[in-house]
């Protein structure tokens, strides 16, 4: 926290150099002009194209000096502890389970009112309506806005189907179908008595995980009563099972440790899986890597519905913040469609606003003309424009132990194959427990 507090004073005490050299003393030119701090991504590709869009930003808001300073390496720990000692960046991004957690202590400018006087309909009504709503609270707070869409689909290796003869995945498909094509596609290519290419594989986290509840017809959360957990019920249980049966019984779907420990994208861009469910934000790196043809294909319809997952990173403004409606000026530029048309073209990131689409499948058809050539794009899209998209489900009192029990337990049962998906009869009581302070 130390570190932080150092590294973001350093990026003040720059400001004010950079700003002296701008014309005039230092001391006028710096107090005319307000100074924020946007924190976001570290990753190689985000910063100088961040820094390209600051730039502009700035020109047409001469009053404001923006500077960028990448996330520490631990977000969702280190940003509570530089949120609690008033060191936080006036805007930054979030998710999945830390960004609520952050909202629930306090940490987070609600936005109600900026969203409600300074952002017309047609903005809002060009997110996907699940992830705006997710990114409230039950009380009416508007803590965070839509950054980009991350929609989840089935990837597959068109060589590998054809060499086996499976027939291609699509929107007719259901667990069935699914579960039969795993089957025939898990090999011994070496014929070493050991498995080398696995069906397909799922990243074990909450909201992947999810996904699959709620094609059952299950909830993690209570709908009705969200202090409730349900993950013990019998349709959470059963699609559970029926993961944990793939990675552990038939050997099917990989495991962590069967890949190596590798991301899901590495592991089916490495020839390890036929099929991956993986979202848009791997897409850049699974065209540039892969030395196969691929296909991309609805998530499998689950007995009750077909639902897939739309993530829930947003961009917010630090509660403490000296300048709200500067920052607020800076985070409607963000969210802007030229933002996201920047980050779309940078790293092909899916734009959260629905009307980019077209714009955003030109990138990557002119960034890989032969590789992405024949690749139903739509698929990504399909899930926000036909309704049937699922976010993250949250406990509005205590995200952060929730996040811990279950992630604990979901590693026992699926990464390390220790225990029955049983064991979330206990789990799901200690996580009610921590949502009425009772137990913890």
């Amino acid at each position: 926290m130390i570190r932080r507090a150092i590294a973001l004073a350093c990026v003040l005490a720059v400001a004010g150099l950079v700003l002296g050299g701008c014309g005039g003393s230092s001391a006028s030119t710096t107090k005319e002009r307000i100074q924020l701090v946007y924190q976001d991504w570290r990753t190689e590709w985000f910063p100088p194209m961040a820094q390209t869009e600051l730039n502009r930003f700035q020109a047409e808001h001469p009053n404001l000096s923006v500077f960028y300073t990448p996330d520490p390496e631990n977000l969702a720990d280190e940003m509570p502890l530089d949120m609690q000692a008033g060191n936080a960046a006036d805007v930054f991004q979030g998710c999945c389970e830390f960004f609520p957690a952050w909202n629930q202590k306090g940490f987070v400018l609600d936005l109600r009112k900026y969203v409600d006087s300074d952002l017309d309909a047609a903005t809002v009504d060009d997110w996907d309506p699940v992830q705006f709503k997710a990114l409230g609270d039950a009380s009416g707070r508007q803590f965070g806005l839509p950054k980009y869409q991350g929609t989840l689909v089935l990837y597959y290796n068109k060589d590998l189907f054809d060499r086996y003869g499976v027939a291609y995945p699509d929107a007719s498909w259901n667990l069935h179908d699914y579960l039969a094509a795993m089957k025939l596609l898990t090999r011994d290519t070496d014929g070493d008595g050991k498995t080398d290419v696995w069906g397909s594989m799922i990243d074990i986290g909450w909201d992947r995980l999810q996904v699959h509840i709620n094609a059952w017809g299950g909830h993690i959360v209570d709908p009705n009563d969200p202090t409730k957990c349900l993950i013990d019920r019998p349709e959470a249980l059963a699609a559970l099972e029926w993961i944990r049966a793939r990675m552990w019984d038939d050997k099917v779907m990989a495991t962590f440790t069967d890949v190596k420990n590798v991301g899901t994208a590495a592991a089916f861009y490495g020839g390890k899986l036929a099929m991956v469910e993986d979202g848009s934000w791997a897409l850049k790196n699974i065209l540039e890597h892969s030395t196969f043809r691929i296909g991309v294909a609805p998530i499998p319809a689950g007995p009750v519905k077909r639902v897939t997952l739309s993530t829930t990173d947003g961009f917010g403004i630090y509660a403490q913040t000296r300048h709200p409606q500067e920052a607020w000026e800076l985070l409607k530029f963000l969210v802007s469609k030229e933002y996201g048309l920047a980050m779309a073209k940078a790293s092909l990131l899916q734009p959260a606003r629905l009307s980019l689409v077209p714009e955003w499948q030109r990138f990557v058809k002119e960034q890989y003309p032969d590789r992405a050539k024949n690749m139903d794009l739509d698929v990504f899209a399909a899930p926000h424009r036909e309704g049937y998209s699922v976010v993250q489900e949250v406990f509005p009192q205590n995200m952060a132990d929730a996040t811990r029990l279950l992630g604990d337990a979901f590693t026992r049962i699926f990464t390390l194959g220790q225990d029955p998906v049983d064991v979330l009869h206990d789990v799901s009581r200690q996580v009610e427990a921590a949502q009425t302070g009772a137990g913890l």
